[in-house]
């Protein structure tokens, strides 16, 4: 199947991002939103972005202009009739993504492939709103898009394996990292990334270090670009909120119920930079988070990258997803300087193994055990 025409729901920073990927590589996009003003949004969006490109010298005007050239926009999914492939890039709400599936059910041709960019939902639930579930499939890029290299491509029980490869094809074209897995909530980055942050708000909840120790630590000894403090704020506490509540009503663990510490601040309005105030108050500029304890911020970071570790071991072992698509995701889908199967290897497989039953034996929470060997 050749693509000649994209269509992508939804002009938010994402949604925007995704239209100027397939325009880069040549493909006739056509964006959709459900208000005027959500359509200015996303003409304004996707001119910042290739403004930004021509200013580092990364594009020049002539391409600029001719990427733009290739994208038209809308209110009306009518538009949407004769594309091959539609992506939704609506809010990460289930009856909002249900909603906007039936419709495209109804508005694309029969032979056209139906996309969602969760990052987290049930790509089955989303699906069956549709009466072509088998053409229905996960396609999760990372923000921002045209910069991120890394995207799950998710299939479901329905899902036709012809459909599956397209996409893996389509996603190849692209010059995209594609890992190819199952419906599961979180799906790989998320999955982990998520599980780490509300370790990370377990410890300050208990007093054990606070979120300048963590931050820094996490900075200074794995070299994260951001600690996990720092990190829940730029992605809303919110939304992570949200995406753990879904794995937690899959998995059924402690570990993934969102941490008491996120649902308050929640509660309080306090979701991060888009609020003006998280974990930190960003009415004023803030440095980059600093402490001097060695002694927590060694015994913190052990903690968190320990527990982490463990969890990327698991999620290989059963099959979900292979070493090189995890190490791939979290260098590439969250700017991780190394995979977690690199570190394992650095550190020795059997050190990492006695650190989480030591952690598991001090921390009193079994889901921090080794697997059987």
């Amino acid at each position: 199947m050749s693509f000649s025409q994209i269509g992508v729901v939804g002009l938010g920073i994402m949604g925007a991002g995704i239209v100027e990927v397939f325009a880069r590589a040549g493909y006739q996009v056509v964006g959709v939103a459900e208000s005027a003003p959500a359509v200015e949004a996303g003409k304004a969006n996707l001119a910042k972005s290739l403004s930004r490109a021509m200013a580092k010298g990364k594009l020049s005007q002539e391409q600029s202009n001719e990427i733009t050239a290739r994208v038209s926009f809308g209110e009306d999914f009518g538009l949407l009739a004769n594309s091959d492939l539609v992506i939704e890039a609506a809010p990460e709400i289930l009856a909002l993504k249900t909603d906007i599936f039936s419709k495209l059910d109804s508005a694309v041709k029969p032979t056209g492939i139906l996309a969602t960019n969760t990052s987290s939902l049930s790509v089955t639930d989303i699906a069956n709103a549709t009466k072509r579930p088998e053409k229905v499939i996960g396609m999760h890029f990372f923000n921002p898009a045209p910069v991120q290299k890394f995207v799950e491509v998710i299939s479901t029980a329905h899902s036709d394996t012809a459909v599956v490869t397209q996409i893996v094809d389509l996603g190849n074209s692209l010059g995209k990292h594609l890992a190819q897995i199952s419906d599961q909530p979180g799906f790989i980055v998320n999955k982990l990334l998520l599980r780490y942050l509300n370790h990370a708000v377990q410890i300050l909840d208990s007093g054990q270090a606070t979120k300048e120790q963590m931050d820094a630590a996490m900075r200074e000894l794995s070299g994260y670009p951001m600690g996990p403090c720092e990190l829940l704020d730029l992605i809303g506490i919110d939304t992570c909120v949200e995406i753990l509540k879904t794995i937690h009503a899959d998995t059924r663990l402690e570990i993934d119920e969102p941490a008491v510490g996120m649902v308050q601040l929640v509660s309080a309005g306090n979701k991060g930079r888009k609020s003006g105030s998280g974990f930190y108050d960003y009415s004023e500029k803030l440095d980059v988070p600093t402490d001097s304890n060695d002694e927590v911020k060694n015994q913190v970071h052990n903690d968190l990258l320990i527990a982490y570790l463990g969890d990327c071991i698991a999620m290989e072992a059963t099959g979900y997803a292979t070493k090189a698509d995890i190490d791939f995701g979290m260098k590439l889908g969250c700017g991780l300087p190394k995979g977690p199967f690199e570190v394992i290897e650095s550190i020795g497989l059997e050190n990492v193994r006695a650190a989480q039953a030591e952690l598991a034996e001090r921390s009193g929470v079994s889901a921090y055990q080794p697997l059987p060997l």
